[in-house]
């Protein structure tokens, strides 16, 4: 059998690629990879290099070791980046230089990160349930906002959250939301639990109605027959 090539994504030893799509997705994914492999090697990217203040014939061995943390760090990202990519960043001197040029060209200046969360905030202020829409469907669609803007800075209590998910349900809902409100502390309550809730009754709903739906069309049937 012929041997299987690696894909990117499959081991936790190979940094996700930026490929020029998706940069928020890839930061993510990317500081978690950081930290996970070296804690110190994502200091290194978030705060700057290792300060090595001795000429190089007299290095110590403390600053030979925080050169290469430093080299690594920047070697890692490379490896991250598609060759379209790294030459964006090819003449950047450090990690934390590589690092914060890509986020301005993907996030923009402060004055741009600004205006983007502006626009979440608004999309997230106004969220409701769309018609038709299942409840994975719309809490897929809560997180994407949400996690854009927690990649931007912004973020939010689980308590807040766990009401905009219930104010976002429509009229028909209310009994639910009700029984959940008064069941439940807001604040402690998870998303994960308020959702697995909220598929449950939606399955409910659903074999409630098939069973109504079969009832109306058997009672037709009769009724025919008579």
């Amino acid at each position: 059998m012929a041997a299987q090539g690696h894909f990117e994504g499959q081991s936790v030893n190979r940094p996700p690629l930026l490929d020029g799509e998706d940069y928020t997705y890839w930061k993510t994914r990317m500081e978690y990879f950081l930290q996970g492999l070296d804690y110190q090697i994502w200091s290194i990217v978030e705060e700057g290099d290792l300060l090595v203040t001795n000429e190089r014939d007299k290095w110590t061995e403390d600053d030979k070791k925080n050169i290469s943390l430093n080299c690594k760090a920047k070697s890692i990202l490379c490896c991250a980046l598609s060759k379209k990519e790294f030459n964006r960043i090819s003449a950047c001197k450090s990690a934390m230089e590589m690092w914060e040029k890509l986020r301005i060209m993907y996030e923009g200046t402060d004055k741009v990160k600004e205006t983007r969360i502006d626009i979440l905030v608004t999309q997230y202020e106004r969220f409701q349930m769309q018609p038709g829409e299942s409840i994975t469907q719309m809490f897929s669609r809560f997180t994407d906002i949400t996690n854009r803007l927690a990649s931007l800075g912004k973020t939010y209590e689980m308590g807040d959250m766990v009401r905009k998910i219930l104010r976002s349900l429509p009229s028909s809902w209310t009994p639910k939301v009700t029984a959940i409100e008064e069941a439940n502390d807001q604040k402690r309550l998870s998303l994960e639990k308020l959702v697995g809730s909220l598929m449950a009754h939606e399955i409910n709903m659903e074999r409630l109605g098939k069973s109504s739906s079969k009832k109306k069309h058997s009672n037709a049937l009769k009724a025919e027959e008579n």
